[in-house]
C-alpha cells in the first residue's frame, strides 16, 4: 500500500527524532564526560598525603633547593592553605585522625604500635571512616601507598574499612624500604621477585603511581574517592638514578653509612630526587584528569602526614624543611605537625589563592561528606573546610588538640593565636605549659607562660577534657619511623 506525502513526512520525523535521542541519550546519563554533557551529580575527590613532608619543602613554601613545579603549578590553579595540620606528629595516629575525623584525644590509634607477623595496631571494625561514608553515598573508594591502620586481615585491613581496592604497603615498617619483596592488593601479597635477595629492581613507588592512574582511567565515568598515600619522602633515602642524577653534585654530602636503614652515599641528593619523583607522578595524575575532561568535577588535596624527618641520613635544616616553624617529625612544636595543604577544583576554587583558615586533619570527613551530599557522625572533631576552599563565610575550630604517646608523651593546643606544648606528661601530666602567640612567633621562641597565667590555665584545661582516658596513655610503643 501507497503512503500518502503526510504520512510519509510523518515517518521520517519520527525516524529522525528516534535516532537524535539514540545519539543524546546517551550523553545525558549521569557519569558521561562527552562535552556538552551534564556533570556527574557527586564530584570525585583525590587526597594525595606525602610521607614525611615539610612544611617548606615545596617551591610554593618556599622551597629554594628542590623542583617541584607541579606542585607549584597545582598551587597556582587552586588555594594553599598556611596554616593547615596533620593528625599527629607521626604516621599512623595521623593517619587514623585523617580516616576517623577525631583527633589524637580520641582516636584509637594513638601511636605506631607495631603488630607481628605484619602490621599496627588495627582500627577496630567499629570505626567509621571517611570511605565507608563515601561507598555508602554511591563513590568507589581506592587507596594506593601506605596505610598503617591495620594488618591484614585484621578489622583496621583497609577492604574492612570501606575501599573497594587497596594497593600498596600495609605495614608502615615494610614501607621504610622502596625496594621491597612484596605489596598487597587488597587481601593478595604480591611478590616481586624482581626484588629478591637485595636486588633493586622494581621500585615501589612507581608502582603505587601506576595503580593510581590505572584507578582513574578505570573509573572516570563514576564518582570516585582516591587516597594516595605516597611513601616518598620517607627514609629511606632511595631512588632510581634517574632521579638520583637530577641532583647529584649539587649539594656537599654527607654519606650516610646504613643501619636500619639502608646506606646512601648522596642522601642529599636522594631526598631532593625523591620529592621531584614524586612532584612528576602528580603532574601525570593532573595530566591525565584534564585527558579525561574531569578536572571541573574532581577536587584534589595534596598535604603530608607530619613534619620533616631527621633519618637515614636526611638533613631537614640543608633544606629548611620546616620553612620558619620550629621543631620536626615527633615534636609538637609547629615543625612538627604544620603542613603544606594545597587544593585545587577547577571551576569551583578560585586560582592563586590562600587562606589562614586553621584546619587539621580530621576536618577531611566532614569536607567530604559535605562534598558528596551525605551526612557526617555526630560529634567528632572535624568542621568542614570546604567554605573556605570556595572563599565562602567558613566556621572556625574552638580549639585543635594533639597528643604524642612517645619521647615521655607530649600534648598541644591551639586556640587562636594561642599555642601550648606540654612535655613529658606520661611521668608527670602536671608538667609546666610551655606558651606562645604565633601571630607574632611562628617559631615559637619566647615562652611566655609566665606573663600569662590565664591563658595558661585555660589550655591546661582544654588538655584535660580534650581527651579521653584509655590504657593506650601509658603504653609505650615500640620506636617505629
Amino acid at each position: 500500500m501507497k503512503l500518502s506525502s503526510n504520512h510519509q513526512n510523518f515517518s521520517k520525523t519520527l525516524c529522525l527524532v528516534i535516532s537524535t535521542l539514540a545519539i543524546l541519550l546517551p550523553a545525558c546519563q549521569p557519569g558521561s564526560k562527552d562535552s556538552g554533557s551534564a556533570e556527574p551529580s557527586k564530584p570525585n575527590i583525590i587526597f594525595i598525603l606525602a610521607d614525611d613532608l615539610g612544611y617548606g619543602d615545596l617551591g610554593c613554601y618556599g622551597q629554594e633547593k628542590i623542583k617541584t613545579p607541579n606542585l607549584d603549578k597545582l598551587a597556582s590553579q587552586g588555594i594553599t592553605f598556611t596554616q593547615h595540620y596533620a593528625g599527629s606528629t607521626v604516621c599512623a595516629p595521623s593517619r587514623a585522625s585523617l580516616m576517623t575525623g577525631y583527633h589524637t584525644g580520641h582516636t584509637v590509634v594513638r601511636g605506631n604500635r607495631e603488630m607481628k607477623p605484619e602490621g599496627q595496631y588495627p582500627m577496630p571494625d567499629s570505626t567509621v571512616t571517611v570511605a565507608e561514608l563515601l561507598k555508602d553515598a554511591g563513590y568507589v573508594t581506592g587507596a594506593m601507598g601506605k596505610w598503617g591502620l591495620g594488618g591484614p586481615g585484621s578489622t583496621g585491613d583497609p577492604v574492612n574499612q570501606g575501599f573497594d581496592l587497596f594497593f600498596g604497603y600495609n605495614c608502615q615498617r615494610e614501607a621504610h624500604f622502596f625496594y621491597p619483596e612484596h605489596l598487597w592488593r587488597n587481601t593478595e601479597k604480591v611478590i616481586l621477585p624482581e626484588n629478591a635477595g637485595g636486588k633493586k629492581e622494581i621500585y615501589s613507588h612507581d608502582l603505587i603511581a601506576e595503580e593510581a592512574l590505572n584507578f582513574i582511567k578505570g573509573n572516570n565515568d563514576k564518582p570516585f574517592f582516591l587516597y594516595i598515600p605516597f611513601t616518598i619522602p620517607h627514609a629511606e633515602l632511595a631512588v632510581p638514578e634517574n632521579s638520583l642524577n637530577e641532583y647529584k653534585g649539587k649539594f656537599p654530602e654527607e654519606p650516610f653509612p646504613g643501619a636500619h636503614y639502608g646506606a646512601q652515599e648522596f642522601p642529599k641528593a636522594a631526598y631532593a630526587g625523591m620529592v621531584s619523583r614524586m612532584d612528576a607522578d602528580i603532574g601525570r595524575i593532573m595530566e591525565l584528569l584534564d585527558e579525561l575532561n574531569l578536572s571541573e568535577n574532581t577536587l584534589v588535596i595534596f598535604t603530608s602526614d607530619n613534619g620533616p624527618h631527621h633519618e637515614g641520613g636526611n638533613d631537614p635544616d640543608f633544606f629548611d624543611s620546616n620553612g620558619p616553624l620550629r621543631g620536626i617529625k615527633r615534636d609538637l612544636y609547629e615543625g612538627g605537625i604544620r603542613v603544606p595543604f594545597i587544593a585545587r577544583w577547577t571551576g569551583k576554587i578560585k586560582p592563586e589563592t590562600e587562606t589562614s583558615h586553621i584546619s587539621a586533619f580530621w576536618d577531611l570527613l566532614p569536607t567530604a561528606c559535605e562534598i558528596a551530599g551525605t551526612e557526617a557522625p555526630e560529634n567528632i572533631d572535624g568542621i568542614s573546610y570546604l567554605p573556605a576552599m570556595l572563599g565562602k563565610e567558613q566556621k572556625v575550630h574552638d580549639y585543635l588538640y594533639w597528643e604524642f604517646l612517645e619521647q615521655g608523651g607530649k600534648q598541644a593546643v591551639r586556640k587562636g593565636d594561642w599555642k601550648a606544648v606540654r612535655l613529658n606528661v606520661r611521668k608527670n601530666p602536671g608538667n609546666p605549659i610551655e606558651l606562645y602567640n604565633l601571630s607574632s612567633d611562628t617559631g615559637e621562641e619566647n615562652n611566655i607562660a609566665d606573663k600569662n597565667p590565664e591563658i595558661v590555665k585555660m589550655m591546661g584545661d582544654i588538655m584535660e577534657k580534650a581527651r579521653f582516658e584509655d590504657t593506650l596513655w601509658t603504653f609505650i610503643p615500640s620506636q617505629l619511623k
